[in-house]
């Protein structure tokens, strides 16, 4: 069940973020749920405040309002968060939680996506998305920690390099 997983959010009361954090993560134990729902978050960051003259690092909440929780959506899944104490609802449509998309998760910084590429430096691609849509070049440079390719496309006789991102080329 856990390759069905998805993100949701949650809202819920303003304050209870870490106590709904504790009690989802309770009642999946005692439920046996660990591989329907397998994370809980309350996104934070490190904020540095200056009083009086002394430097204060405070954890200060990005969403304040709302969990993140890492679930396969079932019937029971969504009755158990639904009905833990401190939570108003999914964010979505009231009758079905949208997940969150991919760029969403990366954007907000709760989990690196990678993407797994079957395409290596030396390999004809076709661009098939932006402004070369439909041009065949080769892959010259890969960047992992990026996502894009560097791709000599010939332009006018010329060998060009472009930056294409992984989703804008495909294997010939």
């Amino acid at each position: 069940m856990s390759q069905d997983a998805k993100w949701y959010v949650v809202h819920t009361y303003s304050g209870y973020e870490n106590k709904v954090k504790v009690n989802i993560e309770k009642m999946v134990v005692n439920r046996g749920m660990e591989s329907f729902i397998l994370e809980v978050k309350v996104p934070t960051e490190e904020k540095i405040e200056i009083k009086n003259g002394k430097k204060k690092v405070k954890e200060v909440k990005l969403f304040p309002g709302y969990v993140l929780i890492k679930m396969a959506m079932t019937d029971e899944t969504w009755y158990i968060v639904r009905n833990t104490r401190g939570v108003t609802g999914f964010v979505g449509p009231s009758s079905k939680p949208i997940p969150l998309t991919d760029a969403e998760v990366r954007s907000m910084g709760v989990e690196e996506i990678r993407h797994e590429i079957d395409m290596k430096v030396g390999d004809t691609v076709r661009v098939i998305s932006g402004p070369f849509e439909s041009f065949i070049g080769t892959i010259e440079h890969v960047n992992l920690e990026k996502e894009i390719f560097k791709v000599l496309i010939s332009m006018f006789g010329r060998e060009t390099p472009v930056e294409l991102g992984f989703s804008q080329v495909e294997p010939m």
